[in-house]
């Protein structure tokens, strides 16, 4: 009896066992990043190979093309077609310029000093992504059309005589000019300029402007030294999604300009759409698509910031 009356002994505390971790959250963020790697293959990596081979073949339409390796493309289609490459560059480095002259300001002003009107203004400033970008070309076309008010006013102002003079214009005319063109470009791609440099300027601590005229600096000092330093992540995202567009572009050249201003993206639709050789029209392809890496490496080399916005 006093056996069965003894308490049983204290059991061992069981150690609670850890289980291994799954595999299949490892391979989560794989399986979520495999829609968008599958869309690039399909839609960038794929047509890349593609016009790559077109460019290296040779033959005709009726015949039909066959790879032979024929370097020789590249050559000759940049030989040919060397002042549409300059002036492409050209058009969207001014288109550039001008779109951070005009964005800056304005970016500037959404961010420290539009107040309670800021999402009107932000509105004001997309509201040209609610029309057709083939729309918003077509009425420059109404608004620099010869005797309106706005070459009215150029000629009142005597702006035209220079422009004429640096060979932009053509007498009294703006429309079929290279003004035309970089007007165009400049519209349609001023919202990517200053998106981005809003998204910069508004994550710039405003403690750091006051603590500048706690030092004495001036408003310009202020703006060189702290504004415009801690902008250029904003700048630099800037002027590539401007310059980059541009220069491939060829919708206001074609409804803006003329012959004579006719931008590498025109040559390269035509020799895709009209001419139908296709070698030529997939080396300046990759002629141009080249030359914008080289450049856009360089630019951000130089200018001494890796943080885009």
């Amino acid at each position: 009896m006093a056996t069965l009356t003894e308490a049983p002994p204290p059991l061992s505390p069981t150690v609670p066992t850890k289980k291994p971790p799954r595999k299949r959250g490892r391979l989560t963020p794989y399986w979520l990043l495999l829609p968008g790697l599958l869309w690039l293959v399909v839609f960038f990596a794929l047509p890349m190979i593609y016009q790559a081979s077109t460019s290296v073949q040779t033959g005709s339409l009726e015949e039909g093309y066959k790879v032979t390796w024929h370097f020789a493309t590249y050559w000759d289609a940049l030989s040919a077609y060397w002042p549409q490459f300059l002036r492409s560059v050209l058009y969207a480095g001014a288109a550039t310029i001008l779109c951070l002259a005009l964005g800056y300001p304005l970016a500037y002003l959404i961010a420290f000093r539009a107040g309670r009107w800021r999402n009107l203004i932000m509105i004001l400033v997309i509201a040209p992504f609610f029309t057709s970008f083939l729309i918003r070309t077509l009425a420059w076309k109404t608004i620099l059309a010869d005797g309106g008010p706005v070459v009215g006013a150029l000629n009142t102002l005597h702006v035209l005589d220079v422009t004429s003079w640096l060979g932009w214009t053509a007498g009294d005319r703006v429309l079929a000019t290279p003004l035309a063109v970089v007007c165009g470009l400049t519209y349609n791609f001023l919202p990517f300029m200053i998106l981005p440099l809003y998204s910069s300027l508004e994550r710039i601590d405003g403690r750091l402007h006051e603590a500048a005229g706690d030092l004495y600096a001036r408003p310009a000092t202020v703006f060189r030294k702290v504004t415009f330093p801690l902008s250029m992540p904003g700048v630099v995202s800037g002027t590539l999604l401007t310059f980059i567009p541009a220069a491939g572009d060829y919708v206001n050249a074609e409804l803006l300009g003329s012959t004579d201003t006719r931008m590498i993206g025109n040559v390269i639709q035509t020799q895709f759409l009209r001419v139908l050789d296709y070698p030529t029209a997939a080396a300046l392809s990759f002629i141009l698509m080249a030359a914008i890496l080289f450049m856009v490496t360089f630019y951000i080399r130089r200018s001494g910031t890796e943080d885009l916005v």
